[in-house]
């Protein structure tokens, strides 16, 4: 890791609760070996207020474990021999250890140029000249190699396509169910335009977690999402819920949302009930932080307290999962979100559960 520091153009405002003193005690991010992340924050060289262009780090609980772990080093060294795109490496993710550990990886289906441009996001944008409808069956292959307890299939956007890549997704979906029929499969989607049939394609091949980023608060969404609609994301995230209803098939709907481009707390409880109100199961909350300064501002960190406050706030609205801390992204402990991850935990773990519930170990 670089140990170059950007420098910030400005003081960023930080909420320091009396008596926090600064420590960090919340989840995912936590102090200890972790190494500061270099990202984001500021126009790059320019001075402060005060005149001031001392360099200077994202607060201390903006730090990552150094990755670490016989299943992490075992999927790195899988990795090389294999022709596949991880997000987990290609957005220099500060979870790869802890997620590769868990043997869970997030994949980037459709190439990797997007048709949108997207005021937070590093991916490159474009017209896209790249399309492989061989690419499910070799995503599949490679996957059943990697030997994955949970998989994340995600795209960029291509609006190039007639049905927007949702049958590429649905076949990744299927060839991975032959090939590795014991491990969750989490798919997180472009918004299709809203398409009811592009959905429908997705949600026949019956994924464990339809994932759908609504990202940020209402009033943001167009400097934040461009082509993207607050209504046209909580539609797609009702209708997923609702077709897996009609499939019977038991999917979780999921979803992410960013803090610090300047929204207020009121309108990320706004957020919150939105999303519950279209039966969204697990929502993620993390700390943005700027891949560069042609990205939009940082405005301000929460700190690791704030995050625990949305959790309990997002609890108390019925999601049956939230995952809320500074550096929290919409993959993070998506092994645990699956319909039916305690028996697959069990069985991890080699026990089972009686009657009644109580978890057996297996015999030796």
């Amino acid at each position: 890791m670089s140990d170059y520091t950007p420098r910030m153009a400005r003081e960023l405002p930080i909420f320091d609760p009396p008596g926090a003193g600064g420590a960090s005690h919340h989840g995912a991010g936590s102090a200890g070996a972790g190494l500061p992340i270099a990202i984001g924050g500021g126009l790059a060289g320019l001075p402060a207020a005060d005149g001031s262009t001392a360099q200077r780090r994202h607060p201390d609980w903006i730090r990552a474990r150094m990755p670490s772990g016989e299943n992490y080093h075992d999927l790195k060294g899988l990795l090389r021999g294999l022709d596949l795109n991880t997000v987990c490496e290609e957005a220099r993710c500060p979870n790869i250890g802890e997620c590769w550990d868990q043997r869970t990886a997030t994949i980037m289906i459709l190439g990797d140029t997007c048709t949108r441009a997207c005021g937070f996001c590093a991916v490159k944008t474009g017209r896209p000249t790249w399309f492989d409808d061989d690419e499910p069956r070799r995503v599949a292959e490679a996957i059943a190699v990697m030997d994955l307890e949970h998989v994340v299939v995600t795209s960029v956007a291509r609006d190039d396509l007639p049905d927007g890549g949702s049958g590429i997704f649905a076949e990744t979906i299927r060839q991975m169910r032959q090939r590795s029929p014991g491990m969750g499969i989490e798919v997180l989607i472009p918004d299709f335009d809203g398409a009811d049939d592009r959905l429908r394609t997705v949600m026949d091949a019956r994924p464990d977690i339809l994932n759908h980023n609504l990202e940020t608060v209402k009033r943001l969404q167009k400097p934040v999402r461009k082509r993207a609609r607050w209504d046209r994301s909580l539609y797609v995230l009702r209708r997923a819920k609702e077709m897996a209803v009609e499939i019977g098939y038991p999917v979780h709907t999921k979803s992410s949302l960013m803090v610090g481009l300047g929204e207020t707390r009121d309108e990320l409880q706004e957020a919150f009930e939105a999303l519950r109100a279209n039966d969204v199961d697990i929502l993620t909350v993390g700390q943005y932080l700027r891949p560069s300064e042609q990205h939009l501002p940082l405005e301000r960190y929460y700190h690791p307290d704030e995050f625990a406050d949305m959790k309990r706030e997002a609890l108390a609205l019925g999601f049956r999962h939230v995952e809320s801390a500074p550096l929290v992204r919409s993959s993070y402990h998506a092994r645990d979100q699956v319909p039916g991850a305690e028996l697959r935990a069990l069985r991890r773990r080699q026990a089972t559960l009686d009657a009644e519930g109580r978890v057996v170990p297996a015999a030796s």
